[in-house]
């Protein structure tokens, strides 16, 4: 097995699954961009590797146009879905890799990376995102960890994972490759280097958040390290044993824990 570069099947399997297992992120993120950024309705939004729209919809209501931007068609066929639930019409959904950018898109008053920015050419992509921002524009880098918290109610995390590593290994998994760092760091310099000012940070408490055994089953597969499709024709004994693990860990089946805090990064050109 290659250590990790992109392909196709990152997240294949759990576009339906990473939007029941993530935790949403709060409208206080919304607001306290909308504020920082004086955001007033008008403008557009370029969500990069938006999802199944997450950040999207939430701000979609702070500017005139919101574009969402995946290389997975699952995860924006979940984000369309979401939005028409929602009752959303000024949403646009792109499938187009960010290395692809600028791709004709316009120009943005506002740039986005939630959970994102570690998977892409970071140097190529921050230098063409620098390249779309209108005047008086910005780049906001989302720091969250939506999938897990912590707390002595929380679910066994340290015991599934033990589980996915007896499933797939003792190397994270990530798409057909291997990442035994871990995702990468650094991106403070990259932001710098393509020509960014700051950043100005801004935080937001973390939630305390309830949730049942079908949404932390859901936060497994949501993640690239346990996506379905990894586990190939072992996949319903995964999941039987990770539900065994949780029913034992909580009889009732639910759930209580502390995420952390919000962290939005704020960069100007």
């Amino acid at each position: 097995m290659t250590t990790w570069s992109w392909d196709p099947s990152l997240y294949s399997g759990s576009a339906a699954y990473y939007a029941r297992g993530r935790a949403a992120y709060p409208q206080a993120l919304a607001d306290a961009v909308a504020a920082e950024l004086e955001l007033d309705g008008s403008g557009r939004l370029l969500d990069v590797g938006c999802g199944p729209g997450s950040l999207t919809l939430l701000l979609s209501g702070k500017v005139e146009e919101a574009v969402g931007l995946d290389a997975d068609p699952d995860m924006l066929g979940e984000a369309a879905r979401r939005a028409s639930e929602a009752g959303i019409r000024t949403c646009r959904w792109v499938h187009r890799r960010a290395e692809e950018l600028p791709a004709d898109l316009g120009e943005f008053r506002l740039v986005t990376f939630a959970q994102s920015f570690h998977w892409l050419d970071r140097p190529r992509v921050a230098a063409a995102v620098h390249g779309m921002l209108a005047a008086g524009g910005a780049c906001a880098h989302v720091h969250a960890t939506t999938h897990q918290g912590a707390g002595d109610s929380a679910p066994p995390y340290d015991a599934i994972t033990d589980l996915v590593r007896r499933h797939l290994g003792s190397v994270r998994r990530a798409g057909q490759g291997v990442l035994p760092g871990g995702t990468a760091s650094g991106e403070t310099e990259i932001y710098r280097a393509a020509g960014f000012r700051g950043p100005r940070r801004l935080e937001i408490p973390g939630a305390v958040v309830t949730r049942d055994v079908d949404d932390v089953v859901a936060a497994i597969f949501s993640l690239s390290s346990s996506a379905p499709h990894l586990f190939g024709g072992r996949l319903a004994e995964f999941e039987t044993e990770l539900r065994e693990l949780l029913h034992e860990a909580s009889p009732d089946g639910t759930f209580r824990e502390q995420l952390r805090e919000i962290a939005v990064d704020v960069w100007r050109p």
